[in-house]
């Protein structure tokens, strides 16, 4: 990684910490104004850290929850609907 996206998920990171701390899921958005003021280009290294560290976070409890119904019974978590199947949407 380069400077930029390294000090853009270094924010990531923290601003993920915070959000954790302070119960807003939404503070990312406020982070990427004030980096955007400066930086453009950091704010994009920014989000895109964001975007895939907060993807992973689902995809993990996803897992976990899959996991755990089938270990202890009950239903599993539900897979967002709304998307197409890897590889169909072209992106």
């Amino acid at each position: 990684m380069g400077v930029v996206d390294d000090l853009g998920d270094d924010l990531a990171r923290r601003t993920i910490e915070a959000m954790d701390e302070t119960g807003n899921d939404r503070f990312y958005m406020e982070v990427a104004r004030v980096i955007a003021a400066s930086s453009p280009t950091l704010q994009e290294a920014f989000m895109t850290s964001i975007r895939v560290r907060l993807a992973a976070q689902r995809a993990a409890r996803f897992i976990d929850g899959t996991l755990r119904a089938r270990r202890e019974g009950g239903a599993a978590p539900e897979a967002p609907k709304d998307l197409a199947p890897p590889g169909a949407s072209g992106h």
